[in-house]
C-alpha cells in the first residue's frame, strides 16, 4: 500500500531552523522525483520543492536560499532543510508522490 508519512514539524522561533522527512513505502522512491508542498491557514496548498530521480532540485521563490530539499533512495525518504524561517513559513507542510498521494501533513509554525 503506497504511502507517505511526513514528520519533523514543530514551533520555532523566527530565524530558526526544522528538518522535514518524508517516509514512503508501497513504491521505490528513487524512481521518481517527489515534491514538498505547503498550506497555510486560508490559503490554497502551494509547492515548495521538488527533486527528481536523477536529484536536479527547483524551489519557489519564497524559500529560495533558505530551503534545502534531498533524498535517501536507500531509506526510500526524502526531506527538507528549513534555515532562517520566517513567520510567512508557517503552514501544514506536505509531501506527495508521483502517483498524486499525500501524506498527512506535518505542522509547522514559525513564531516568537
Amino acid at each position: 500500500q503506497l504511502q507517505l508519512v511526513e514528520s519533523g514539524g514543530g514551533l520555532v522561533q523566527p530565524g530558526g531552523s526544522l528538518r522535514l522527512s518524508c517516509a514512503a513505502s508501497g513504491f521505490t522512491l528513487g524512481y521518481y522525483a517527489i515534491g514538498w508542498f505547503r498550506q497555510a491557514p486560508g490559503e490554497e496548498r502551494e509547492g515548495v520543492s521538488c527533486i527528481s530521480s536523477s536529484g536536479g532540485t527547483n524551489y519557489a521563490d519564497s524559500v529560495k536560499g533558505r530551503f534545502t530539499i534531498s533524498r535517501d533512495n536507500s531509506k526510500n525518504m526524502a526531506y527538507l532543510q528549513m534555515n532562517s524561517l520566517k513567520p510567512e513559513d508557517t503552514a501544514v507542510y506536505y509531501c506527495k508522490s508521483p502517483f498524486g498521494n499525500w501524506g498527512q501533513g506535518t505542522q509547522v509554525t514559525v513564531s516568537a
